[in-house]
């Protein structure tokens, strides 16, 4: 089973094959002390991940851990609040690592992208597997940044649990809102880390307030701090009533004492712990009836005598309910309170076997997998992150993808650790696996074991669904949600060093497009330009720096760009012939039409054929008509634009014995470009929903900006202690208004986007933007 264990540096650098099937256990112990994965430079990595000196079981617990022993979870929270630090730590106490990385000096395991180490942020989520006292938990780190808020959605829908990161002396912040409305969505159990205790300006109080009134969450206080700002020392226990105290000399703190609290030494401190465990007993006590009735009778007289044991199972249910947030204090920098972190997410947070998702029955054992993330590597191609639901995954194994309706075949299965990874022979169901060799399965695709099992799926489903008397689709009820990508903000040309080049940036495009579902692509039919479409004035930053990094293209960013329409107002009549000879053959075609405007809205013309016209037409002859109108109506005659709601009528068609399709559809598209240069145009622009989120405190401030940019507001809704703004904008208006926003509103308002309509632009606003499009012209 264990044969084919081998490791993988950043440059794929492999290290001999493990084969333990057949070896004595003292032979086993010798190859392992000879076994030297390949180091980057610069950090220091344990041998094998969970194999510590020569403990063999660990080993085993590589491959197939015990699904009850299974974590899967995320670190959340606002941007700099310490997630990639308290990562760090993690890592090192877990023995993965055996140096401390620093995001100031960029050293990082989980940052490892260039552009994240440089910029001290997290644009990726990695992920990273490790153990802790007998479990396994696999840990994805997400950015904070708000260009990047699909990583964190992308990633929090194939998690257990998570953790949500603090900074104590702020609290709750604009982008903690965001990630925490993402897990209420997916409805992810989660715990508090309130970081950064030693900073200057901290305070546990304010930060469990803000987490009270802010996320509306109740509290549960595990821990309270023993000091704050430059006098924090450690943490105390309140289930267990223990101080912790970290060695002021040790250096990477690991060497920490853990002391019960005494009346003799402690008093005042014991009776601040007695209180607030007396507090917590009481705080679950009314979330959890079972713990009541433990409480009400055994324990009545006193809550001294209950059993911390007692009390962390029912904290563990009250958090799986979701109905409070276990609340725990350190600083991941200064190297405390991150091990007792680590024993919280193994003792609250749920394993796999305890979320219940509905589509598993269905399964029946069989697998059913998520792929939430793509990568690509240069030597080994796309990487496919996949959650299993059920079942087993196996290399050389042929999967079936319900989405993308084919099947591929997986080359290698390994175990992630951020930019390096192990090859395993297999992994069951709770973990979270990367594959190799998967070309079409793109991000939120779901994975069965073959087309037979997803169609016996289907029809178990269908059973259910018909005794619940569910009218969901088939299709519906046995994919799984995909993630909901939002629509791309910004618009900007990409064109790459010369035409030669072409091709390369086609192919680096489509590799992060892969990667990342927010990032649209698309080419100007005006100007055969292509397009980037992204979520943020960072985001496309940061694309054009990957293209240059990764693929070598020294690619030059355009102006940002608005996607215009263009339409009609009158009725027009034109007539046109086309008469060519080709070789011995001549084609004669003789059109007349009429273009009106239509009066529904429609992106494509409505075609209509004179009762003269339609009865004897041929098949061929109709889908020569059709290219050529829709061909015509790709580019309008004031700016290339395409052309909407309009309706043609063909009035008369004459057609030469032996003309070609080629010459009906070229004639017919001439006469309609004909009539609409006849006709008075009108620009359409596209008018975007625009939801803003913002503090009652820069309402004004918002609003008056908004109308500068043409905005009409339609209403202004509260939600908590926030006002949101409810409105539309034209796009061409909120070029860079991500930017502005957060200047307006220092980081703390929001936005979401998505087209309404296209509407027609007055008269003034058509003429500059015509002068300002013309004038380009004659310049280029």
């Amino acid at each position: 089973m264990l044969s084919n264990l081998r490791k993988f540096g950043v440059n794929n650098k492999k290290i001999p094959i493990l084969n333990i099937n057949n070896m004595p256990c003292s032979k086993i112990r010798a190859s392992l002390k000879r076994l030297k994965p390949y180091v980057p430079p610069g950090r220091n990595y344990s041998s094998l991940p969970g194999l510590v000196g020569n403990d063999i079981k660990s080993l085993h617990s590589i491959i197939s851990p015990p699904i009850a022993k299974i974590r899967n979870i995320g670190i959340m929270a606002h941007i700099d609040a310490g997630k990639t630090t308290t990562t760090e730590r993690i890592l090192y106490y877990s023995g993965y690592t055996r140096s401390l990385g620093d995001v100031d000096d960029g050293d990082t395991v989980t940052d490892f992208m260039a552009q994240e180490r440089e910029r001290g942020i997290t644009i990726q989520s990695a992920a990273v597997t490790f153990d802790w006292k007998g479990y396994r938990v696999n840990l994805i780190d997400t950015p904070g940044h708000v260009d990047f808020t699909l990583e964190v959605e992308r990633c929090l829908r194939v998690l257990d649990g998570a953790v949500a990161v603090f900074d104590a002396s702020a609290g709750v912040e604009a982008q903690t809102l965001t990630v925490w409305r993402q897990a209420d969505k997916h409805k992810v159990p989660r715990i508090c880390f309130l970081n950064k205790m030693d900073k200057t300006g901290a305070s546990f109080k304010y930060a469990v307030e803000s987490i009270r009134e802010k996320l509306k969450a109740k509290p549960l206080l595990l821990q309270l701090p023993l000091g704050e700002g430059k006098a924090f020392e450690g943490v105390v226990d309140v289930v267990s009533k223990e101080k912790l105290v970290w060695n002021r000399k040790s250096e990477d703190g690991k060497d920490f004492e853990r002391k019960p609290l005494l009346e003799m030494s402690d008093a005042k401190l014991l009776k601040e712990t007695t209180e607030a465990r007396n507090a917590l007993i009481e705080q679950v006590a009314d979330l959890d009836d079972e713990f009541a009735d433990l409480v009400l009778g055994e324990f009545s007289e006193n809550f001294d005598l209950l059993p911390a044991e007692k009390l962390q199972t029912a904290i563990h249910r009250v958090t799986l309910a979701q109905t409070a947030v276990p609340v725990l204090c350190g600083s991941a920098l200064k190297n405390k309170g991150v091990q007792p972190l680590l024993d919280a997410i193994t003792m609250y947070l749920p394993s796999p076997e305890e979320r219940n998702y509905e589509f598993l029955q269905w399964y029946k054992g069989d697998l059913c997998a998520l792929s939430f993330k793509v990568l690509h590597d240069k030597q080994r191609g796309p990487l496919v992150f996949m959650r299993i639901y059920s079942g087993t995954i196996k290399p050389q194994s042929a999967i079936y993808n319900i989405n993308g309706n084919c099947t591929e075949r997986i080359s290698r299965l390994l175990l992630p650790f951020a930019d390096q990874h192990i090859e395993i022979p297999s992994l069951t169901a709770g973990n979270i696996a990367l594959t190799v060799g998967l070309k079409h399965t793109a991000t939120g695709d779901t994975i069965a074991s073959s087309k037979s099992s997803a169609l016996a799926a289907a029809r178990r489903a269908e059973r259910e669904g018909e005794k619940k008397h569910r009218q969901n689709s088939e299709a519906e009820r046995l994919l799984l949600a995909g993630v909901e990508i939002p629509e791309p903000v910004f618009f900007c040309t990409i064109e790459p060093p010369s035409v030669a080049k072409q091709p390369d940036l086609d192919y680096a495009l489509k590799c992060l497009q892969r990667e990342d579902p927010s990032l649209k692509v698309k080419l100007d039919p005006d100007s055969g330009q292509t397009i980037l479409c992204g979520m943020g004035e960072l985001h496309i930053e940061i694309i054009h720096d990957r293209i240059k990094r990764e693929y070598g293209l020294e690619t030059y960013l355009g102006p940002l760009q608005v996607a215009y329409r263009e339409t009609i107002l009158n009725v027009v009549h034109a007539t046109d012939t086309l008469d060519r000879t080709l070789g011995d053959k001549r084609h004669l075609v003789t059109v007349e039409l009429e273009v009106k405007p239509n009066e529904t809205c429609c992106v494509t013309p409505v075609l209509k054929y004179a009762g003269c016209v339609s009865e004897d037409l041929p098949k061929a002859s109709q889908e020569a008509i059709e290219n050529g109108i829709h061909s015509a109506c790709l580019q309008g005659p004031l700016l290339g634009s395409p052309i909407q709601d309009v309706a043609i009528t063909l009035h008369s068609l004459i057609i030469h014995p032996g003309t070609s399709t080629t010459m009906i559809s070229a004639c017919v598209s001439r006469c309609v470009q004909k009539a609409l240069k006849k006709a008075d145009k009108q620009v359409l622009e596209p008018l975007m929903n625009l939801e803003v989120t913002v503090p009652g405190d820069y309402l004004s401030a918002v609003l008056a900006d908004l109308a500068q940019r043409r905005g009409t507001i339609q209403e202004i809704q509260t939600r908590q202690e926030n006002k949101i703004v409810i409105g539309f904008v034209p796009l061409a208006e909120i070029m860079g208004y991500s930017t502005v926003l957060r200047t307006l509103t220092s980081g703390s308002a929001t936005f979401a986007l998505e087209l309404s309509n296209y509407q027609a632009m007055n008269p003034q606003d058509q003429s500059i933007l015509l002068s300002r499009r013309s004038g380009l012209t004659q310049v280029l």
